[in-house]
């Protein structure tokens, strides 16, 4: 197989519902999505999921679309393959830029899925029909606030619910809705925003008497150790995310007993390919996971829905339905939850299609590795 033109659009889409994390907050996301057309014809399609702003992780929207631009699109055209994983070796010595990455590892599991006239599940080795979703909730401005947005979560059908935490906003939401649902499969996320210190741990110990399903990310990404020493002090178990970005990250993770759950990002990972090896070795090692979530459009929201088929994903993603997220989405149909499960789609690929029309109404720039007889440009539209 070999991918003869590339198409990149820069899309932004309104969030429905304003989200704040411990660092900052959001009411739009903008992503980076990638078309791959094959000698034949077929299309694949991929979504750089990176933030705007370096908050959650180094990689932005900007330092994607150069390294996309200037690396991944020339290896991707120069490559000859006939599995997604030979295109991604073609891009191995690139260190870092995951996101950029995952991207084209998305495009390119689509193109070999849809050739092989296959699911994307199916072709990641996929066991289930549906997959359990849950919903992330940000930090409101009262906890009267987010009460009402965990209820309205709740009459939507989804049963997990995550709450993001920040210093002087835990242990006080938490607990109020923990005393308003009982037996709510509930947990916390801190994006690393806390300091190791005996205050946190204090913290973190009445947290651990909420009865929560985990705890997320409490320490900077690289500080394993103090995670480590939390996890000896916990019942509940914690959850690394920004910490895992490559297998050997995991290995460090398990030999430290730094976590006891994970939450497998295909974005944070640098694609699919990896994501499907971190499965198999956490559940080598014992380790439940579940997919994370990065307010996807429908493309990564569909290859989330794909590597969540899995078997080891034991626990509810982050694959809630596209109107958790957006009043109208790029795909269609539209990914849907229904009593808080998402179907995974049988048809070819990522199972759902772009809407090319509404795509090209949000998109600010769009680059053409083929645009008639001048070679590659990018064309500069109103968003």
């Amino acid at each position: 197989m070999r991918i003869d033109r590339l198409r990149l659009f820069d899309v932004s889409l309104p969030l429905v519902h304003g989200f704040e994390t411990s660092s900052h907050r959001k009411t739009g996301i903008n992503h980076l999505l990638i078309e791959a057309t094959d000698r034949e014809g077929r299309v694949g399609w991929g979504e750089i999921a990176s933030p705007a702003d370096p908050y959650y992780g180094a990689e932005t929207t900007e330092t994607a679309w150069s390294i996309a631009l200037r690396y991944l699109v020339p290896a991707s055209l120069s490559a000859e393959w006939d599995e997604p994983e030979e295109l991604e070796s073609a891009w191995s010595r690139i260190r870092g830029h995951e996101f950029a990455k995952a991207g084209f590892s998305i495009a390119a599991w689509d193109l070999h899925a849809r050739a092989a006239g296959l699911s994307l599940a199916s072709a990641l080795g996929g066991t289930r029909i549906d997959v359990a979703a849950g919903v992330s909730l940000g930090i409101e401005p009262s906890i009267d606030d987010l009460l009402v947005q965990v209820e309205r979560q709740l009459a939507a059908g989804y049963g997990r619910i995550k709450l993001k935490i920040a210093p002087g906003w835990d242990v006080d939401p938490v607990r109020a809705v923990r005393r308003a649902h009982p037996d709510l499969d509930l947990h916390v996320d801190a994006n690393g925003a806390y300091p190791d210190s005996p205050e946190t741990t204090a913290i973190f110990r009445e947290l651990d008497a909420m009865r929560l399903t985990m705890i997320e990310q409490p320490f900077a990404p690289r500080d394993f150790v103090s995670h480590s020493a939390l996890q000896r002090s916990l019942d509940t178990p914690v959850c690394l995310d920004e910490s895992i970005v490559d297998l050997g990250d995991l290995r460090t993770m398990l030999a430290l007993d730094a976590g006891r759950v994970l939450n497998i990002k295909v974005s944070r990972m640098g694609g699919l390919s990896v994501a499907r090896r971190a499965h198999a070795l956490a559940a080598e090692a014992g380790v439940p996971v579940w997919c994370g979530g990065m307010h996807e459009f429908g493309i990564g929201r569909a290859a989330n829905v794909a590597i969540s088929s899995l078997p080891n994903f034991t626990l509810p993603s982050d694959v809630s339905g596209s109107d958790k997220y957006y009043a109208r989405d790029i795909v269609t149909p539209p990914i849907v939850a229904e009593a808080g499960r998402v179907r995974v789609p049988t048809a070819p690929g990522l199972g759902y299609e772009v809407n090319a029309d509404w795509l090209r109404e949000h998109s600010s720039r769009v680059f053409d590795s083929a645009a008639g007889n001048t070679g590659s440009t990018i064309e500069r539209l109103t968003a």
